[in-house]
């Protein structure tokens, strides 16, 4: 069996290497020619598979290690008897991470804000359930959903009216609710000074010209985008203005991304009718020196010192400036940079795997840090 993959999912060879011949190729390039003989496919989101791709193909298979699935043609691929298979889920705690992240970098506690969030699916939904948890006062809009799935579902204008608002949707432009420039020029001019303004899910559910002229117009917003409209020409005025500019790697982190190479490889095994051979908790690597000190009583201080420690966001931010600037002085093509970003995206370990030492009198943030996702053990569980 032959099996052509996207080179930038990993553990490729340690999950798939039993079921047949593995062939790693750059998602974006991918071509007719590359699958025409394969049997398998495996893809994230940079591939669009659709007739122009797997036309001449005898694929029985397809999976994407992602959440998002706005990038296959499902209809075309029930119409050939392609079965294929998604990752929902797998990288939710990631982009639940950048969200802390990104807020942390900018100095803005999300236990002080009403957090609104648009689309409570897989990411949104887990944000949602963290964030209250946490007893953050959220509103949430997302009209596949009803009050008996979310009590907190409401009006797009009432969550643009909050603190923070966060996109976790997909991309949609058919419907009754498309989702392609969900955020406008109006909708953008409803947003209030000094909102926190994030978008980790669809780089176009915002109209990224229309967000760049509202900047231009009042420089009053902290805006923080992954994603951006197009990638991965996107525009470097409007990365010179955002707060934080990252390249689509919220849900990078190594642990979700090898949680989706499991999904599917778990689908394949269920399709071919085969035994999985590979596990997850065998080939999932432990942290080595995972022991972060606690050294404030302050809650919020505490979190701002820890989180950088897990994950650096600003040092995502700054590799992408960076690679503007190369750009600009014509050292590098910004387009091949920013795959280049992603491809070679360092490796960043989620929460959890890391233990929190508290030195005396810094526990009572146990409740708080735990809430986070580290590591308390020890300490007692947050409710």
């Amino acid at each position: 069996m032959k099996i052509i993959a996207d080179e930038n999912i990993p553990l490729v060879d340690e999950f798939f290497g039993h079921l047949g011949d593995i062939i790693r190729l750059p998602g974006r390039t991918m071509k007719s020619d590359d699958v025409r003989d394969a049997d398998v496919l495996l893809v994230r989101s940079v591939t669009p598979v659709n007739e122009a791709l797997i036309g001449a193909s005898k694929l029985s298979f397809v999976g994407t290690c992602t959440i998002g699935v706005d990038h296959l043609d499902q209809d075309y691929l029930t119409q050939r008897g392609i079965s294929w298979a998604s990752a929902p889920g797998c990288n939710a705690n990631s982009v639940v991470e950048y969200v802390y992240a990104a807020l942390a970098h900018l100095d803005v506690d999300w236990l002080e804000r009403r957090v609104g969030i648009i689309g409570c699916g897989n990411v949104g939904g887990f944000l949602h359930k963290r964030l209250t948890a946490q007893g953050v006062q959220c509103l949430c809009y997302d009209p596949f959903l009803t009050s008996a799935d979310n009590p907190d579902l409401t009006t797009l204008d009432k969550v643009l009216d909050c603190d923070i608002v966060c996109l976790h949707t997909p991309l949609t432009t058919g419907g009754p609710y498309p989702t392609r420039h969900l955020l406008s020029d109006a909708e953008l001019a409803r947003l209030r000074p000094g909102t926190v303004l994030l978008n980790a899910g669809r780089g176009p559910v915002v109209d990224n010209a229309a967000l760049l002229r509202r900047i231009q117009a009042s420089d009053d917003l902290q805006v923080v985008l992954d994603v951006w409209e197009p990638e991965p020409n996107i525009s470097r005025e409007l990365l010179d203005r955002v707060a934080l500019g990252t390249p689509h790697i919220a849900g990078y982190s190594y642990d979700g991304k090898v949680t989706g190479t499991a999904m599917i490889y778990t689908a394949l095994c269920e399709h071919l009718g085969v035994e999985a051979e590979a596990s997850l908790p065998e080939l999932l690597p432990q942290v080595v020196d995972n022991r972060l000190n606690v050294t404030t009583a302050d809650a919020w201080r505490a979190q701002r010192q820890l989180i950088p420690h897990a994950y650096a966001i600003a040092e995502d931010d700054q590799r992408l400036r960076d690679l503007a600037r190369r750009a600009e002085r014509g050292e590098e093509n910004f387009a091949e940079g920013f795959d280049r970003l992603r491809k070679e995206y360092p490796v960043r370990r989620e929460f959890g795997n890391y233990r929190l030492e508290f030195e005396p009198g810094t526990d009572v943030n146990a409740g708080r840090l735990g809430a986070l996702g580290f590591n308390i053990e020890g300490h007692g569980r947050p409710e």
